[in-house]
């Protein structure tokens, strides 16, 4: 059985289908139902690579120097930095899997945070923490980094960070909506 979150404000679903902690940190995979007009900022990862494989509808791949329309059975890899984001613009739901290597803990309680805050109405209608301590949390687990002016925004995300750790703010979100990590043993 996987773990489904769904997130009440923009009807988006992600099951984990295999976890870091499952995985020993070589892939986290996730099923995600992108409802329509769903999707993400335009952002790089510096620590893992996404992988995107459609099942269902069409997904909006927009990069900083294309945009491509995956339809099912396409697959597209997203290499570490570089700039992309992701979104349905079409008027029904889309399902696609996403691969994420190495595996994201992180990346994944991440995703747990926001739906959670999201299902407190504790978000705004982009599912967007109102928090700003909650904010620079999953800011800093998911190592999304956001287009903008980043010389701005990340010495503030880092102290504001900084202040969830030591308050024990972040502690206390991780307990709330992030389950224990469970290691599978492999018997052989």
């Amino acid at each position: 059985m996987h773990e489904t979150i769904v997130n009440p404000i923009i009807k988006d679903e992600v099951s984990f289908i295999q976890t870091a902690a499952s995985t020993n940190g070589r892939i986290s995979t996730l099923l995600v139902k992108l409802m329509p007009g769903g999707g993400t900022p335009l952002h790089f990862h510096k620590n893992f690579s996404e992988t995107f494989i459609v099942s269902e509808g069409i997904l909006t791949l927009t990069l900083k120097d294309r945009v491509i329309h995956l339809r099912v059975g396409d697959k597209f890899v997203v290499q570490k930095m570089q700039w992309h984001r992701f979104s349905n613009e079409h008027l029904f739901p889309v399902l696609f899997t996403t691969l994420i290597q190495p595996g994201s803990e992180g990346f994944e309680n991440a995703l747990r945070i926001l739906y959670g805050l999201a299902a407190e109405n504790k978000t705004d209608a982009n599912g967007i923490p109102k928090n700003p301590l909650a904010l620079a949390v999953v800011a800093n687990i998911s190592d999304m980094q956001v287009e903008g002016p980043r010389f701005l925004i990340l010495p503030l995300f880092a102290l504001l960070n900084i202040l969830a750790i030591t308050t024990g703010f972040k502690r206390t979100l991780l307990r709330k909506f992030c389950p224990p990590v469970v290691k599978h043993m492999i018997i052989k």
